[in-house]
């Protein structure tokens, strides 16, 4: 019979081509819609005390709380039939005093949840955003993206937001930085460009639903790419307005702690800003 490191190690000599890993600010495991482990983020034992191979094909809620359990499905249940993000803060998933904010949504027939330590923001991120988006009432065409960049910097405290929106684009940025990277196909959320990405198990070429994940870690390329302009972390927020693909890309010199809530806030503003951009259209016709 195979033992734990037998396993590790072939799993290590396996090709990974295309291996989809995760940053290492992040827990991440792959569930099925009743909420079996099918794959495990390889640091899941500083999270839930077991070893990423020991929880694969069982039910999550053996290792964590039934009252956390049930609540998160309850947050899931509510997301059926939708695209959404459930997010919950400061959770307690074990015996474990540390807390964790956690971002789940479904992806191809699977649950993404993810976990990262909690905030501890409690409400603060979203407080602003309504006083932000109606100081834009009164702008139109390149004003409303320029004060849409601006805005959206002030909430989320990054050296740099680029809006891109269509053909039109804005920026607002604290000092000198290099040109903005292209954030095509880099994931949502970069807390450090850094530290070593972790593997899933079990490891899969070519997989595609954990490539969903918020916190997916950067390839190689992009990692140098980002390094080589001076960038530690990203957050990117894609939206649609009036048709059009836009996006916000908030890019930092340093690290940033992973802030599902601050993430939640930015999305927010996305949206009542798109809402803005759409009536701001309307009136010019």
């Amino acid at each position: 019979m195979d033992t734990v490191d037998e396993i590790d190690g072939d799993m290590a000599d396996a090709p990974a081509v295309h291996e989809v890993r995760v940053q290492s600010t992040c827990y991440l495991l792959e569930l099925s819609l009743d909420w079996i482990v099918l794959r495990a983020s390889e640091n899941i034992h500083h999270l839930l005390s077991e070893s990423h191979v020991t929880l694969i094909d069982e039910p999550l809620g053996r290792f964590v709380h039934a009252q956390a359990l049930h609540d998160l499905r309850n947050l899931f249940s509510r997301l059926s039939g939708t695209t959404g993000i459930g997010r919950a803060y400061a959770v307690r998933l074990t015996d474990d005093h540390d807390l964790v904010d956690i971002a789940f949504h479904p992806v191809e027939g699977r649950v993404l949840l993810e976990a990262v330590p909690s905030s501890a923001c409690f409400g603060e991120c979203f407080g602003s955003v309504g006083g932000l988006i109606a100081g834009l009432v009164d702008s139109r065409g390149q004003a409303l993206l320029d004060g849409g960049a601006r805005r959206m910097r002030a909430l989320t405290g990054y050296d740099r937001v680029t809006l891109s929106c269509g053909d039109e684009r804005s920026e607002s940025s604290r000092g000198a930085l290099a040109s903005p990277v292209d954030p095509a196909d880099l994931p949502i959320l970069i807390a450090d460009t850094e530290p070593e990405a972790v593997s899933l198990f079990p490891r899969q070429a070519g997989d595609t639903s954990a490539h969903g994940a918020l916190m997916r870690a950067p390839d190689e390329a992009d990692r140098r790419k980002l390094h080589e302009q001076g960038i530690r972390s990203m957050l990117r927020i894609p939206f649609t307005a009036g048709g059009l693909s836009c996006e916000f890309c908030c890019e930092s010199r340093v690290a940033r702690p992973p802030n599902f809530e601050l993430h939640a806030a930015a999305e927010l503003f996305a949206q009542m800003f798109a809402l803005r951009l759409e009536i701001g259209a309307a009136t010019n016709r």
